[in-house]
This record gives structure tokens, sequence and C-alpha cells, in this order.
């Protein structure tokens, strides 16, 4: 999301069907603090050193489906000296991490899978895991996607909801966090909240693509990049290119506590519906979230692109935050995930390896994890209903090997 807002809401990931997978005793009651930030100078990951505490990772070693594509992306990252910054994390190095993807790329082509592949996985590389939301391991996964919008490169009377490139007066630091908005004479100040932006057209000219709905060009902002269907039946992406430094604000949240949707039926299909219905209704809403993005757009063929700027792989690229995460690092996760068979959908028990290429708006601390699922409807649909906790481990290949 990058804002990814992801919607990195970096997902609209917002169906509220809770579910504990592994879930261990909290020290308090009351409703889990997801986004409980870290104390001060805790990383987000310890390592695992009972033998016992490594989960088993054999059914994921029966799919490796594309992994090994997804790693190459993490590579590509890793060769670019900017990446270099983000390291040493705690005491893994860059060159740890090189290692670690290369020798699980190697143990890939070797043609293990199953047990066997299992067993070369936790004889060669430390486990470590994120401390969670309560300090006991408690990931929240949520999902994000790329939708498909038909657009226009220009205004008309049907398409009239712009996307905006990032503005030149927007400053960012060498690690590409956003400074803010920089004045004539240096100065800097924090960029214009969302209703500022758009209430005063202060982008006008730097439009790059037009939507027909606003609530489009909201899920746009929240899932971080789009692909525009135009007229003439081109497929051109529009990939995240910056945000105006704000804090993310999910307005599911608030339509539920205003009784606008209920709970047990908040997703994304239900607030394009409300939307469509409140069409008077979407600035009011969208402009409580201050957070704003803005795109690029990509060359033909391209990929959407995650906050790396490397493309992101369904079900094998994560978004977490990466201020307390190792970027471009294998991960494996543990938690449920909706499928679809016919018209139904089921929740079930899924666990996969995957690479840390993404961030997200609402993807903050060690308690949050959202998982890339795909282009288009279908994607949108899995991700909508994608809310469970569960478990988030990252490898890396040990100092012997």
């Amino acid at each position: 999301m990058k804002n990814r807002f992801p919607l990195a809401i970096a997902s609209v990931t917002i169906f509220f069907t809770a579910f504990g997978c592994q879930k261990p005793a909290r020290r308090a009651l009351g409703p889990p603090e997801y986004d409980k930030a870290l104390p001060p100078g805790q990383l987000a990951l310890r390592k695992i050193t009972n033998p016992a505490d490594i989960p088993d990772f054999t059914d994921a070693c029966h799919n490796p489906a594309n992994l090994s594509a997804a790693i190459d992306n993490s590579l590509n990252y890793l060769k670019k000296p900017s990446s270099q910054r983000f390291y040493p994390y705690g005491d893994i190095t860059h060159q740890d991490i090189v290692r670690s993807l290369t020798a699980f790329k190697d143990l890939l082509a070797s043609g293990l899978t199953g047990r066997q592949l299992n067993d070369a996985i936790r004889q060669r590389f430390d486990v470590y895991e994120s401390v969670g939301c309560d300090n006991a391991g408690t990931v929240l996964f949520t999902g994000y996607y790329t939708p498909i919008f038909d657009g226009s490169p220009v205004e008309t009377e049907q398409f009239k909801y712009p996307l905006y490139r990032q503005p030149d007066d927007l400053v960012k630091d060498e690690n590409g966090r956003i400074l803010g908005r920089q004045a004539p004479d240096g100065s800097i100040s924090p960029y214009p909240a969302r209703a500022e932006i758009e209430n005063t057209n202060m982008q006008a000219g730097s439009e790059i693509v037009w939507l027909d709905d606003p609530f489009k060009v909201y899920v746009t902002h929240v899932q971080g990049s789009v692909i525009i269907r135009m007229s003439d039946g081109r497929l051109v992406t529009y990939s995240y290119a910056a945000n105006n430094g704000r804090e993310y604000v999910a307005i599911n949240k608030i339509l539920v506590s205003e009784g606008k949707i209920p709970s047990e039926r908040v997703n994304l299909d239900s607030m394009i519906a409300f939307f469509r219905a409140n069409a008077s209704l979407v600035k009011h809403y969208t402009q409580l979230n201050p957070r704003f993005v803005f795109f690029r757009k990509t060359p033909p063929n391209e990929k959407p692109r995650g906050s790396l700027n490397e493309p992101v792989t369904p079900y094998r690229s994560v978004a977490t935050d990466k201020s307390i995460f190792p970027r471009a690092a294998p991960v494996f996760f543990a938690t449920k995930l909706p499928r679809r068979i016919g018209t139904t959908t089921y929740i079930d028990p899924f666990s996969g390896f995957a690479l840390d290429q993404d961030t997200g708006g609402a993807i903050r601390a060690a308690g949050r994890c959202d998982i890339y699922l795909g282009i288009g409807d279908e994607a949108g649909k899995l991700a909508g209903q994608t809310y469970q906790e569960g478990r988030l481990y990252y490898l890396f290949l040990k100092p012997n090997f």
C-alpha cells in the first residue's frame, strides 16, 4: 500500500468474522489491539530457540508454485544500493537476507517437496516469529488486491474523478519517508490532508487518468494500484508513487459505528453498494481518512508493484510495517483464508511461504499483515472476506550453511 493502503485498506480487508488460528491466551480481556505499537527499541521478531515451537512447513512445501519468481523479485530489490540502508535488522545483515533468499531458491530447485523440503528448511534455517499484538504471536491477517476499473486518459462527462501523479512539492527522505510539502524558500510543512487536497482542487493539471465513480478512486487509494480498462480495450496499470504522509483512518469502522452498514456485512461489496446508493456521502466519509495517495503510470505489460518497486505475486507477497520488519525477507504464515467454490465461500486453514515486499496505510505494528490476493473482482471478493488471526514467521539461513 506504499500506502498500499496497500485498501494497505493496504486493503478493504474488513470482513468481521473473527477467528483464532493458533490463538494464544491474551494477557487482558477485551478486544485485541492489533495496531498496538512496540515498546521503544523492541524488535518485531524474536528467534525461536525451542525446536518444538518451530511450525511444520510440510503443507506449504507441497505447493511452491510462483515462489521462485517471487524470490527473484526480492533479490532484484536487494541488488539496489538503496536497499542496504535498511540493514542490519537486529543482527541480520543485508548479506544475510541475500544468502537466505538464494539458499531457499536453491532448495526449491533441488526438487525436494513435502516432508523432505520441510526437514531441509528446519535443518538450514533459523526461524523468527513476530511478537504479534500481544507479545504472544497473535497477528491479524487481511488481504488486498488490484482492482480493474473502466477509465479514460482524458476527462469526459462519464469519467470525471481523477487519480493524480506525485506532486513536485512533495518531498521524501533517503529512506522514502514522506517529509511533507516544500515551499519555494525550502521550508517543509506537513502535506495537506485529503479534504484540503480535494476541496481546493490544488492538484489540478496533474491528473493522470479519470474514473467514473468517486468511491472507486478511494478504493484505488486504499489498494495502492489499479488496472484501468480504456474505451479501446487497452489495460493500463497505475501503481503507487507516494502518499501525503498523513495517518490512515479506516472508514469502515465509522460506517459500522454510525449504523450505516451492519458489522457482519461490512466488506468491499457492501461499501460499494452503500456509496452507490448514497453518492452524496462519499466525500463526507472518505475525507474522514486524511491520507491521500498519488500514482504513476507503469510501462505496458508491467505487473502491479509493491512499496519495494518490485512486482507483487498473489499469495506470495505480503505487506507489513516496514519500520519494524525486514524488507524482502522470506516469510511463512499460518492463518485461515477464504476460497470460493462456485458461489459459496469457505474459510479454511492456509499456510504458505511468501516474501515481505509491500507495506500499507492500515498495516501498522507487529500484529498486522496484509496478503496480496491478485487482480480483479474475484480477488477483491476474497480480499474483502479476509480478516483472520494467525502466526507470522521469518526464515534466515543459519550461519554455518
